[in-house]
């Protein structure tokens, strides 16, 4: 039959799935993958996938064995690099296998193997540590604040940033999407684009609503698109400037670099003061948390923009247009 057929063995392996589609390699199927993926995703696993089609691409989608997937996990983190916020590389063995796992996912969902066929899903992830960030008390942040302000090139957008990020507890990603168009003076509201494309609007004072507009302003924002955030030469910052300004602020006090303190414990500090002050309720819409997991009772609990305006005012002393007098503590 495969004489008369024209086919010989070979070709039905060659052949992996019931479409008769030939079985993609690594190489070949990973920039498919990569543009598939949002461009948070990519950003993300873009590294490790480079590194799947380096070390595994000559391979077939159905070649590559949990033992190869375990195999590049274990050289990434051996070679990763030393980090002021590092783990000892766990963080980069843990995004080998999830960068793993989002190709075969897309595999399984384009029909090239079976759910039980994929190899990274049978690698277990490295264990996480107990996470070392911690709320900073007001003298540490009083400390850091004062290095910010009287070091470095350009005080004012240090301070500056350090100022949102405290009121805000905003991520990076969301402080360096910021466009002119995404404040609104009148209201005194920020909208912040950050984890999983997520959007919302989120209170700052009067205060920090103004020196925004000046800053953007007096560094050439003009168009609603434009970034909000710039160096004194009118380029948008980047996320090189958070590097710059924890390192400076760790040569000038030493337990900043040897606790590893970076501007998501700054988020740290303001959730932790709105929850003991207001809430779980307010101190994850003030996060802009939106997942759903955890128990069924923050079905019940949202809290409103008003609420978190309140919690704001009270934390910074600044009466916000939005705040609610009828928020009790």
């Amino acid at each position: 039959m495969l004489a008369h057929l024209g086919l010989t063995p070979t070709d039905l392996v060659a052949q992996s799935d019931t479409s008769g589609r030939t079985m993609p390699t690594v190489a070949e199927y990973v920039p498919r993958v990569a543009a598939a993926a949002s461009p948070g995703t990519r950003r993300t696993y873009g590294t490790y996938w480079n590194r799947m089609a380096a070390g595994l691409g000559h391979l077939r989608l159905d070649e590559v064995t949990a033992s190869d997937i375990e195999a590049l996990m274990r050289q990434v983190t051996a070679g990763a690099r030393t980090r002021r916020t590092g783990r000892h590389g766990r963080h980069a063995g843990e995004h080998v296998i999830a960068a793993a796992r989002a190709v075969y996912r897309r595999a399984i969902a384009d029909g090239y193997i079976a759910p039980a066929a994929s190899p990274a899903h049978r690698v277990a992830k490295p264990r996480r540590l107990p996470n070392p960030r911690r709320a900073l008390t007001p003298d540490e942040l009083q400390d850091i604040n004062l290095v910010a302000r009287t070091s470095g090139n350009d005080v004012i957008l240090d301070a500056l940033l350090l100022r949102l990020h405290t009121e805000t507890a905003c991520r990076r990603g969301g402080a360096l999407a910021l466009r002119l168009v995404d404040l609104d003076t009148r209201h005194c509201l920020v909208r912040l684009t950050e984890k999983g494309d997520t959007l919302r609007w989120q209170p700052i004072t009067p205060t920090l609503a103004d020196r925004l507009q000046e800053h953007a302003r007096a560094r050439g924002a003009v168009l609603p698109t434009d970034r909000l955030l710039r160096y004194r030469n009118g380029q948008p910052i980047s996320s090189r400037r958070y590097d710059h300004l924890w390192k400076r602020i760790g040569e000038r006090l030493p337990w900043v670099a040897a606790q590893g303190i970076s501007t998501h414990w700054l988020r740290h500090t303001t959730l932790t003061w709105v929850e003991r002050h207001y809430g779980y309720g307010i101190a994850r819409a003030y996060a802009g948390h939106t997942d759903r997991r955890g128990p069924a009772t923050t079905t019940y609990i949202k809290a409103d923009l008003h609420a978190v305006a309140t919690a704001l005012a009270a934390m910074t002393g600044e009466p916000h247009p939005l705040a609610s007098p009828h928020t009790s503590r």
